[in-house]
């Protein structure tokens, strides 16, 4: 897990395109649905919407600038956690997820997808207690939701 290749960055207008299509490329491979939104909305929604309630961070390649993941978090929340399907098993996840624990008030919510056993194993890895959640997302799909408190 080498991830001095790699640098962190604010999201930007110039990686909205690349952040969308792995943003995408993820979710297919993980839900195995295609995405409910069109390409402009999401990355829009992305852009405009999302740094308006989170922090959006960027992992990009330090060698092209390649964006390879993003999270969208807050104190309590992460909202959004995708590392492009190329580069996930790297420690990419896991850097990004210190970064929010870090930054958190000592706990964090999230939700995914029951289908994506993949993220369920990541964040009981990483001490989240995983809970049923509700079908209340925009794909229709059973979720859970995945708290960490930290210590103290």
């Amino acid at each position: 897990m080498d991830l001095s290749i790699y640098k962190m960055e604010l999201l930007a207008s110039e990686h909205i395109k690349e952040v969308t299509s792995l943003w995408r490329e993820s979710m297919m491979e993980a839900l195995g649905i295609e995405p409910v939104h069109s390409f402009e909305s999401q990355a829009y929604f992305l852009e405009h919407l999302l740094p308006s309630s989170y922090q959006v961070l960027v992992v990009v390649r330090i060698d092209n600038s390649d964006p390879v993941a993003f999270m969208a978090s807050s104190e309590t929340e992460i909202s959004q956690l995708y590392v492009s399907p190329r580069f996930q098993g790297k420690g990419i996840g896991s850097y990004l997820l210190s970064q929010a624990k870090e930054q958190s008030n000592g706990s964090l919510t999230l939700r995914t997808f029951e289908v994506n056993e993949k993220a369920q194993r990541f964040y009981r890895a990483h001490g989240f207690v995983v809970r049923p959640g509700n079908s209340e997302n925009e794909e229709g799909l059973p979720d859970l939701e995945c708290q960490w408190k930290g210590k103290g």
